[in-house]
């Protein structure tokens, strides 16, 4: 899960973006945290990377499909 320290630094925003799953190797629409919503690995990546590919880490069968989930992201250009 991730943490973080001072929470002056993050806000709340209810944006679908955090509602879409996407698949290994597929471009990350932005940058942030991505969360594997099967086995709950967490990354970092910037905008426009590729996430991790389906040999990054395996899954146990009740774990499901490798998918990558924006859980916090990373503004580039704040006001």
């Amino acid at each position: 899960m991730a943490t973080y320290k001072y929470g002056i630094y993050l806000q709340q925003f209810t944006s679908d973006a955090f509602d879409q799953d996407h698949g290994p190797g597929a471009p990350a629409p932005f940058a942030g945290v991505y969360r594997c919503m099967g086995c709950h690995r967490e990354i970092g990546i910037a905008s426009g990377h590729v996430l991790p590919p389906q040999g990054h880490h395996t899954h146990l069968p009740a774990q499901g499909s490798i998918r990558w989930r924006l859980i916090v992201y990373a503004d580039h250009n704040p006001k």
